[in-house]
């Protein structure tokens, strides 16, 4: 299980020493907001390339904007390793997509939970990565959607039958208490922000959701 803690729920007045603390995690996941997909801001390119020297791990780079498109290189500058866009967006995806794994970048795809998981099934030959929303994005610290878990299943079944490569990933609300129902529905990334930022040992309970069972 790969366990990408989430920086929006660090503090952003020291954002390099919270970073310090989750040096055991495989990956980081770096929420972007525009104020206009989804109702908040967050940070941008520049900050995710200062910070890139200081976290040993992969940058999953989550893109909650209306054009990703426009911003796709200055992420891939920015040293992004994966590169997520939702299929709410109004530009062509699949060129999209297969410009972020020329790059030589993972490339995912994600949906809001009210968007019909059938949205994504044009993309999943194609994608890396796909993130299920567990939470309507925008804001950290939202209880977990338990319809998540159907969702997550239902991947892994599209995933089986096609012989798809995507890793699935869940978004929103996870904690010690649904990591173990999560990997069973098939996940293979927690991300958790609240979980572990406020957890005194965050080391301790990113192992904890790294081996849940």
């Amino acid at each position: 299980m790969i366990v990408a803690p989430s920086l929006l729920a660090a503090n952003f007045a020291q954002l390099q020493a919270d970073i310090e603390t989750i040096q055991a995690a495989q990956w980081l996941h770096l929420d972007v907001m525009d104020g206009h997909f989804v109702p908040n801001l967050s940070f941008g390119p520049g900050v995710i390339k200062q910070l890139r020297p200081h976290f040993h791990g992969a940058f999953d780079v989550h893109l909650m904007v209306s054009n990703p498109g426009d911003l796709l290189n200055a992420y891939l500058d920015a040293g992004a390793d994966a590169i997520t866009v939702h299929v709410e967006v109004d530009e062509p995806l699949e060129p999209l997509l297969k410009a972020i794994k020329k790059a030589g970048v993972k490339a995912g795809i994600s949906l809001k939970p009210g968007t019909a998981l059938t949205a994504l099934e044009p993309y999943l030959e194609v994608v890396d990565l796909v993130l299920v929303m567990s939470v309507e994005p925008g804001f950290g610290g939202q209880a977990f959607q338990p319809e998540a878990l159907t969702r997550i299943e239902q991947l892994k079944i599209w995933r089986q039958a096609h012989a798809y490569d995507y890793l699935i990933s869940v978004d929103g609300g996870v904690d010690l208490n649904n990591a173990q129902a999560l990997k069973q529905a098939g996940a293979d990334v927690l991300v958790a922000g609240s979980t572990i930022f406020k957890a005194t040992d965050r080391q301790a309970v990113i192992e904890a959701l790294e081996h849940a069972r």
